[in-house]
């Protein structure tokens, strides 16, 4: 028996893209300048949707932009899936995260803005990067491949310095990404655990090619 959702009928399908809408403006806001200041009706004029419709799908502005955060935050976790299939090992999914992370603030600028201004109220999300980095920290740690004793503790080492890679990367373009990332990469795996040489080698194993 199919649990499939039963396809949307033609006033469900315009309330969602009408939602989305204003979610993808609430996104390229954040990314430009990351200020939430901007009023409903400058939101849904970029949104090319009525005012009258912003109250149909949220109280607030502020549960708009915090909704298009976790959108962003939840696109940003099915890149990592999607390119970082088929590693097994904590600690280089750890490191090619850091590494994807630089290669993303060039092919989608956009995304990685919304992270670098919005991210750092999000590092412990029940969405996105967090639940996934959790479950990577959880399994190096089982299997003694990290030698740290807390993974939440873990994961905001890991999230605040994601969020200041990218800082660095978009304030430093004239900048080797890939070589900076590697980089911070190693030096966070040696503060997990990994010997220093193991460490580096590690940090620069190939990555898949983002296409």
């Amino acid at each position: 028996m199919s649990t499939s959702a039963p396809p949307l009928n033609r006033f469900e399908r315009r309330r969602a893209e009408t939602r989305q809408a204003l979610v993808r403006a609430a996104r390229q806001i954040l990314a430009e300048t990351g200020d939430t200041s901007a009023s409903i009706q400058a939101i849904a004029e970029r949104a090319d949707v009525g005012f009258g419709s912003f109250y149909n799908h949220f109280e607030s502005k502020t549960e708009l932009f915090d909704a298009a955060v976790k959108d962003a935050l939840e696109e940003l976790g099915k890149a990592f899936d999607e390119h970082l299939q088929g590693i097994d090992d904590p600690a280089e999914l750890v490191a090619a995260g850091f590494r994807l992370s630089a290669r993303l603030a060039d092919s989608r600028p956009e995304l990685m803005q919304v992270l670098r201004h919005r991210g750092l109220g999000h590092i412990h999300s029940d969405t996105g990067l967090a639940p996934r980095a959790v479950r990577d920290l959880e399994v190096g740690i089982a299997s003694g491949r990290f030698t740290v004793g807390d993974p939440t503790v873990a994961l905001t080492a890991l999230g605040g310095s994601l969020l200041a890679l990218l800082e660095l990367r978009f304030a430093r373009p004239d900048l080797d990404g890939d070589e900076a990332a590697s980089n911070l990469a190693e030096m966070l795996l040696r503060m997990l655990g990994l010997p220093p040489r193991h460490a580096h080698d590690v940090a620069r194993r190939p990555l898949p090619d983002l296409g």
